[in-house]
């Protein structure tokens, strides 16, 4: 099916399946995406043509930090920071999925509004709009948060993308300088579980990369002030960009830009500035995702 023509029953894309959850399909000349149709908002597939699913697949993943039982699935979902039980309400009902017309970016192409239902212990709404770009292996995000309860949130809008284990995430360090400076200029940070010492990190003069290994769990946070972060695995370079906004304040010590790394998977997590999110406000933060073939 072609990224312009939407299926007989309206809704854009064609119906497929992710561990029994209906999804629908969107696909171009140069790349496909799968969304729940019934939860999340969630992405749960991209890849090239013909190609398998690039994103982690973690259908039997869950846990209940209070709200009842969380399904992490895999592929790509929206939370907030910092992070607390309230990022992970149970999404598992109440979508709204609709076709987005070529005209509302300029990135024309087949798009899709995914929107979810309001979350009772906060009063949040999530909505993720993804259009694919007709001219290259890339898709335009745009994930918003909604505040519809009575509560006032600090918070940062935080996409984690959850990618199969076996390659390597990058992520651009600023560079040295021969002249003294008194201010810093590169900002690293740890989660309490992980260990400089473990040999997935390398720190380098220009670069942080994480070999994605599975292994005890580990995650490192940085401020990059270029806003991109990459994963090349088996030939296929996915890249993530984001305004970095780095003169903005950022939640976790800093930093907008995350990888965590398991058993399971590794997750590329880029964070918005934190906002102060009052009732009848939203708040947004934009990524786009490009694949390319290297080597």
């Amino acid at each position: 099916m072609s990224a312009h023509m939407a299926s007989t029953d309206g809704l854009p894309g064609v119906p497929g399946d992710y561990h029994g959850r209906p999804t629908r399909r969107l696909e171009s000349a140069h790349c496909w995406i799968e969304v729940l149709a019934g939860g999340g908002p969630r992405i749960v597939g991209f890849g090239l043509p013909g190609e398998p699913n690039l994103l982690a697949e973690t259908p039997q993943a869950s846990w209940d930090d209070g709200h009842g039982l969380f399904e992490l699935l895999g592929g790509h979902r929206l939370w907030f920071a910092p992070e607390t039980p309230d990022c992970s309400v149970p999404d598992s009902t109440g979508l709204t999925l609709a076709a987005i017309a070529a005209d509302a970016t300029p990135v024309a192409g087949l798009g899709v509004r995914l929107v979810g239902a309001v979350e009772g212990p906060t009063g949040l709404r999530k909505t993720i709009e993804v259009r694919l770009d007709p001219g290259s292996a890339a898709v335009s995000l745009r994930h918003t948060f909604a505040n519809e309860g009575s509560r006032i949130f600090e918070l940062s809008p935080w996409p984690i993308t959850q990618l199969r284990t076996g390659g390597v995430a990058t992520v651009e360090l600023p560079a040295p300088v021969a002249e003294h400076v008194v201010r810093p200029n590169r900002l690293v940070v740890l989660w309490p579980y992980a260990a400089w010492s473990d040999d997935r990190l390398e720190i380098g003069e220009r670069s942080l990369t994480v070999t994605a290994r599975p292994g005890r769990p580990f995650k490192v946070g940085c401020l990059s002030t270029t806003g991109e972060v990459g994963y090349l695995r088996e030939g296929v370079l996915f890249t993530k960009r984001f305004d970095p906004a780095t003169d903005a304040p950022h939640p976790d010590l800093g930093c907008n830009v995350e990888i965590y790394c398991d058993e399971t998977s590794i997750e590329l997590e880029s964070l918005a500035p934190l906002v102060r999110l009052g009732p009848g406000e939203s708040v947004s933060h934009d990524e786009r995702w490009e694949l390319r073939r290297v080597g």
